[in-house]
Parts: C-alpha cells; sequence; structure tokens
C-alpha cells in the first residue's frame, strides 16, 4: 500500500494516476500525521516493516518534507540503523546509530530517496522518499551519494542497479525460484519518478534497463561428483514450529540431491548464517546471526548436541587447526573482546579473544593455528591476531570509517590474506609479516556508474571471498552486480591478484567455499540470498592452475524433494536464503591434514597435500 499523508498534492492528482494508486493499495491507506514507523525483525524480506505495501514490499514509504521516521525494534538482536543512501546534500545526513535493540527518532526535511540499512546485517532495507507536492512525480533527489562519500545522478545505471536491489531483496516474491517453471518476473511499483533527467515512469525505466519476465537457467548437476556433501545455511526458509526463518541443508556430493534440512524447531534456530565441523567432521556449528547462540548437531542425524550462547550476532564459526578450538565473531558486539573462544564441541566457553576492535565478521584462520584475521565492519580495519603470544599483531586500515570490510580469506601457507570491502567495492591484499597493504583491487575498474557500460569483470558489493586449498585462485560472491569474480592468486606472476574472470550469478549473491572434487581438484560453491539454488563453480576445468577458464559446472536447486529428511514441514521461501556454505570433508590446508581416514582415503594425494 502506498504510505502517504495526505495532502493537497494527493487530492489534486489526475485520475490516471489515481488510478495506478488504487491498484497497489487496496483502500488507498495513507500515513497518518506525516509519520513512517520501521519495525526492525528478523523476518525474511520485512527487516524493516512498515505494515503497509507497495508493490509487494513493506519496507518502502512515501511522505512530505518534515516526515517524522521512527524505529522500533522487535529483533532478537542488536542493529544500526544506517542511511546507506540519501540526497546528496540531505540534512541531517548520515545518519548513523550504535548497534541497538531500542528505538531511534529523525526527521527527513530535503526531497529525495533515503534508503536505510543495518551495517551488521547489510541487506536489511528500508526507504523513504520524501516528495515535495509542489513537483510532478515522486522525487528521488536529482543526485544521489552513498554513505561513504560517493555521489552520482539519480538516472544513473548506478542509481537504477540500487532501485532495483531493494526491490527484489525487500519483496520475496521477487526472488528468484527454480522449483517454479514461471519466468522471473520482478513487480515494481508503477509510478513516475523525478529524476536529474526528468519525470519518468519507474518500472518503464527498470525493465528497459534490466529486462524482466526472465526465463531462469535450468537446473543441471555438475558431470564430475562431488566428495561428501555441501551444507548451505537457507537462512530464509521457514516451517512449522517456529516463529524464527532459517534451516540448514545439506546436499550429496554424489548426486546433488537434497539430503536433509535442520530447521531445529525445538529451539526456534534463529536466521542460520555460516557454518564450520569438527575435525573429525561428525558435527555441524551454526551460528544464529539474527540472534545470540551458536547451534550445535549431529551431522549426520540432525540431532540437537547443545545450543550456546555466545554473543550478539554471532556470524562466523572456525576451528583451530591444532586443537580444535571453535572461533566465533559476535558481529554485533561493540567490545572490543568481540571474539568469543570456546572448548572442541563448544562444550564451554573458555574465553574472550581482544582484537582491539568490535563487529568481526567472516574471519579466517591459519593453516598452523597460529594466526586469526577479522574484517571489522564498522571501524573500516582489519585486525591480526597472534595466538602464539595472545596479541595483536596488527590493525590495519583498509578504507574509511563505511567501507565496510565484510569477509578475509588467506593463502594457504598464510603469507598473505584478502579483506573484502563492501561498499568500497574493493579487495584488500594484506602482507601478514610486514602488516602492509600489497594491493587494492578495484572491482569497479571495469564499469561506468552513469552509462552501465562493463568493460570488463565486475564486482559490485563483494563478498565472501576464500582462497582454493592449494593457493590459486580466490573467489569472491558479488551482492549488487550479480556477478562471481575470479581473482588469481598465485605469487609471482604479472596476474598476481588480478580478477582474470567474471560468471553470472543470482540475486543476493554471497557465501563461497571451496570442496574437494572426485578424483581431484576443487568446486567452489556459490550461494545467493534471494535464489533458491547454489551454484558449482569449476576454478580450473583443465587442471592446469591457471583460473582464467573457470566455469559454472552445475546448477543444484536447495528446496526439498519427497526423499528430503527433515525435522520440520518447510512452509515458505523454500530453499531461499542462502548464505554460508560449508563442503564436508573440510579441504583447506591445515584443516585437510586432520582428517580421518574415511575421509582422507576419498582424496587425491594433491588434495591430502594441497601446497607442496
Amino acid at each position: 500500500m502506498l504510505y502517504m499523508p495526505l495532502n493537497r498534492k494527493i487530492m489534486n492528482m489526475t485520475i490516471c494516476v489515481m488510478g495506478i494508486l488504487s491498484s497497489l493499495s487496496a483502500g488507498n491507506i495513507f500515513a497518518a500525521d506525516n509519520e513512517v514507523q520501521f519495525s526492525l525483525t528478523d523476518n525474511p524480506g520485512r527487516w524493516y516493516d512498515t505494515g503497509t505495501e507497495l508493490a509487494g514490499s513493506r519496507s518502502i514509504a512515501v511522505a512530505t518534507p518534515g516526515v517524522q521516521v521512527k524505529f522500533s525494534g522487535n529483533s532478537n538482536t542488536v542493529h544500526t540503523r544506517t542511511s546507506v543512501i540519501y540526497p546528496t546534500g540531505a540534512a541531517g545526513m548520515p545518519f548513523n546509530t550504535e548497534p541497538k535493540k531500542g528505538g531511534d527518532n529523525l526527521t527527513l526535511t530535503t526531497p529525495g530517496l533515503y534508503v536505510f540499512t543495518c551495517s551488521i546485517h547489510p541487506y536489511m532495507l528500508g526507504a523513504v522518499i520524501v516528495d515535495d507536492p509542489a513537483t510532478t512525480g515522486l522525487d528521488l533527489g536529482s543526485s544521489l551519494s552513498l554513505i561513504t562519500g560517493v555521489s552520482f545522478p539519480s538516472s544513473s545505471d548506478l542509481a537504477t542497479r540500487l532501485l532495483r536491489t531493494f526491490f527484489i531483496t525487500t519483496n520475496p516474491a521477487n526472488w528468484q525460484n527454480y522449483a517454479s517453471s514461471a519466468p522471473w518476473h520482478i513487480a515494481y511499483p508503477n509510478v513516475d519518478v523525478r529524476v536529474d533527467a526528468g519525470v519518468v515512469n519507474l518500472p518503464n525505466v527498470l525493465n528497459a534497463r534490466y529486462g524482466n519476465d526472465l526465463a531462469l537457467q535450468p537446473l543441471n548437476n555438475p558431470a564430475t561428483p562431488a566428495v561428501g556433501e555441501v551444507w548451505v545455511a537457507t537462512q530464509f526458509e521457514t516451517t512449522s514450529g517456529k516463529t524464527k526463518a532459517g534451516t540448514v541443508s545439506a546436499i550429496n556430493g554424489a548426486d546433488w540431491q537434497v539430503r536433509r534440512k535442520v530447521a531445529m524447531p525445538s529451539i526456534n534456530m534463529n536466521n542460520p548464517h555460516n557454518m564450520w565441523t569438527d575435525k573429525d567432521q561428525n558435527v555441524i556449528y551454526a551460528a544464529q546471526w539474527f540472534d545470540s547462540k551458536l547451534t550445535v548437531f549431529d551431522r549426520e542425524t540432525g540431532e540437537l548436541i547443545r545450543n550456546v550462547s555466545v554473543g550478539e550476532a554471532p556470524a562466523h564459526v572456525m576451528t583451530l587447526t591444532n586443537n580444535d578450538h571453535l572461533h566465533i565473531t559476535n558481529s554485533g558486539d561493540t567490545r572490543t573482546d568481540s571474539v568469543m573462544e570456546l572448548a572442541p564441541l563448544a562444550t564451554n566457553v573458555l574465553r574472550r579473544i581482544d582484537i582491539g576492535r568490535g563487529n568481526p565478521h567472516a574471519h579466517w584462520m591459519s593453516h598452523d593455528g597460529a594466526t586469526m584475521v577479522t574484517p571489522n565492519i564498522i571501524t573500516g580495519d582489519t585486525t591480526q591476531y597472534n595466538f602464539s603470544t595472545d596479541t595483536i599483531d596488527a590493525i590495519l586500515p583498509v578504507g574509511n570509517e563505511f567501507s565496510h570490510p565484510v569477509a578475509t580469506g588467506m593463502l594457504p601457507d598464510a603469507s598473505k590474506y584478502y579483506v573484502a570491502n563492501l561498499l568500497d567495492n574493493s579487495i584488500i591484499a594484506v602482507d601478514m609479516e610486514t602488516h602492509t597493504i600489497i594491493k587494492h583491487i578495484n572491482l569497479l575498474e571495469n564499469y561506468d556508474p552513469i552509462s552501465g557500460n562493463i568493460s570488463g569483470p565486475l564486482g559490485a558489493m563483494p563478498i565472501q571471498s576464500p582462497v582454493s586449498p592449494d593457493g590459486k585462485s580466490m573467489v569472491t560472491a558479488n551482492m549488487l552486480s550479480e556477478t562471481i569474480i575470479i581473482t588469481d592468486t598465485r605469487p609471482g606472476l604479472a596476474t598476481t591478484d588480478t580478477v582474470v574472470k567474471m560468471l553470472p550469478c543470482d540475486p543476493g549473491c554471497h557465501g563461497v567455499q571451496y570442496g574437494a572434487k572426485q578424483g581431484g581438484g576443487y568446486y567452489a560453491y556459490v550461494a545467493s540470498k534471494f535464489s533458491n539454488s547454489l551454484l558449482v563453480v569449476d576454478p580450473d576445468p583443465n587442471a592446469d592452475g591457471d583460473p582464467s577458464d573457470a566455469r559454472i559446472a552445475g546448477r543444484v536447486g536447495l528446496f526439498a524433494s519427497s526423499a528430503t529428511l527433515k525435522d520440520a514441514n518447510i512452509t515458505g521461501n523454500a530453499g531461499m536464503g542462502g548464505q554460508g556454505i560449508l563442503p564436508v570433508p573440510l579441504v583447506y590446508n591445515g584443516w585437510v591434514q586432520n582428517l580421518p581416514a574415511s575421509w582422507s582415503n576419498q582424496l587425491t594425494e594433491a588434495q591430502r597435500h594441497p601446497i607442496q
């Protein structure tokens, strides 16, 4: 329902425009007293919830200058209220809060488009269009700014890509459903908007630039099976017996079928985000990102072992190779001791580790158990922590305070690591001995944000970026550009730390991990938030070590079949929300050497010893 205050502009709209509005809003319910209320929730697609709909989205409102915007909390964890997009030069912008569960208010006076997010969960989106009653069309502003300081015309390709992403993100009916044979249709509000180029019809522009009613690529299994299985955090799938979303899905690498879905209704498991396993590959550790718990369950049976309190918004979990201790990043925790260390199998919390910063997200551990690196999302830097001395080796800036470093990857010999900056659209290569930046990889260098021309590989809003177990490639999932990019990480070459290939991805492209391919080599598995398929990437199809010929080897559905084992019935968003990925067995250097013989014997000699 269109969310507008009653005013003279509404009363004087033409019959045509009133017809459009009537088709979008049953009963024409308008905001009272020029006030917008967002409830921040754990519910997929409705993280910023107004309670009313516009073209299927309950996260957008339209008001007039002076609107009071009120944020309230209805979530199990903390969130920031961050104005990620706003009219250039708008009064009171940027607006940004500390992570909290309480409420916040602000007044918007400058006409234009305002998009809010949570810095901890950066796909949570809510928008307000502040419309000047004296102009025709809904005002987006002639120029828009990102919180990073970048500004661009509101008619530019970058602006419309961001708008398209907003309407996909906030309406589950707009997500790609590979369980259906219907074309992919994205519903946009049928309204005219005022941009720098004049008044245009919003869906006409978006459909002309990006298409609509597109046929989805067919599902197809990779020709070569994988060793073991692949676990995917299908974070938005809803089930019976729960008020919170989220399952964890296991795909059998032999036949690419979904073997099991774990919803954990007994604990109301809330948005499981990322996973890891123990040295014997017997349990699954799953971090509940919209909560404060780490869940441990039996990998084979799906039975709950324990549910451990660890802190606000636990994001990623990994083990140390030398003692199997767990380390969980509390991405909602502003304290500097924001990494939790747990005993093997999470039997108890051992300590909090001080990394000098709060809000870490996707960390990585070295092959020898000596080092941990963290991306610190709110402070725009990265920490290198030394377990041998229990001290911080370095805290290194990788951008400004709004660059949003979100994920790390590491070479298998721990000589270098990489930090993906979500909002800076870059990957930073760091020398682990000298603690210096070796290279800044600009993922937008082949993109014209005004015209939209793409002249080479493009990675807009990068997220997970692990390095292959043999150190030859890094695969990065990019949320905004819906692309997968492959970086050559082989040392000493002209192409070292250069993006050498781009592949298509699904909307909300997010999670990546490497697993073993039967007979040798690796697959990189890529999951997307707003799709229910898993992409299988072969980073080196001809086994020559050069990742420039990487290709998509298959696409596997993440929705259940009649043969899928479940602990609850699927009630909505079937297979959706793909984020964290865990291939079993773990084949990264340091972990692969600790595998039991039952797993190790399924690998080739090169896979058992990924670096020589």
